[in-house]
């Protein structure tokens, strides 16, 4: 994980990039990530859903987020390959994915848990992996950051799926779209913002709350009262950015 999360304004989006040569393995680091995904959303569903549609729900979800990598790495990564951090931060990806497929299927079991925990614990994978190897770039910074944001979006719904909280966790989710959103809107809102560890430990703090909340034995009030307190902390976190960027951009 990197100091950034879903309270970063994300700047480097809108800065200029210009059309380069795809790096080497990024295709192939895709296919395999999005065909590992398929294959166990098959099994999954084989196994324990029956329901028949998660593989190819995966499938449809996983060529879109996938065609959107490919993109932005042919138009952002400045490196001969696509290295091993951003493999594992795909690798998470692909995982979320797969955790926006359960929408709409009755997921209130231990394996969702394990899913959601693996998709979060790999997260501290990529970081080291880019510090030791140095792969640490904007690209990955932004890759990583991206791929939390959407892991907190589709386990805020999943939560509220499962009954575990009202439809307000659902903002969990939304705050850093409407963030981002709001600095189109609001210039200032779109200054880079310093490093900062408390974005990255309340990033930890929401991701951990909302998998506690979708825990099989942690059932309501208490999964609400744990989703409640994840969220609190986030837009206290969002609250002190938004007043650091509004004291910036005084005259």
């Amino acid at each position: 994980m990197t100091s950034e999360s879903a309270s970063d304004n994300g700047l480097s989006a809108r800065a200029a990039a210009h059309p380069s040569v795809m790096a080497r393995g990024t295709v192939a680091a895709v296919v395999l990530a999005l065909g590992a995904a398929i294959a166990a959303a098959a099994v999954l569903d084989a196994t324990w859903l029956q329901v028949g549609t998660l593989a190819w729900r995966t499938a449809l979800l996983g060529v879109a987020g996938g065609a959107l990598v490919l993109w932005l790495a042919a138009r952002h990564l400045r490196a001969p390959t696509f290295g091993s951090a951003n493999t594992v931060t795909l690798v998470r990806g692909a995982l979320t994915v797969m955790l926006l497929a359960l929408l709409g299927v009755n997921t209130a079991a231990w394996w969702l848990v394990g899913l959601a925990t693996l998709a979060a614990a790999l997260d501290g994978v990529d970081g080291a992996l880019a510090r030791r190897r140095n792969e640490a770039s904007a690209f990955g910074a932004r890759f990583d950051m991206e791929t939390d944001a959407l892991l907190i979006l589709a386990l805020a719904a999943l939560v509220w799926q499962n009954g575990k909280a009202g439809v307000w966790i659902l903002l969990a989710g939304l705050l850093r779209y409407v963030f981002v959103g709001a600095s189109f809107v609001l210039p200032w809102l779109g200054a880079v913002l310093p490093p900062s560890r408390r974005r990255q430990t309340v990033c930890v703090v929401q991701i951990v709350s909302l998998i506690g909340a979708l825990v099989p034995v942690v059932t309501q009030p208490a999964s609400a009262a744990l989703a409640l307190a994840g969220l609190i902390v986030l837009i206290w976190s969002f609250a002190v950015d938004v007043a650091y960027l509004a004291r910036q951009a005084r005259p």
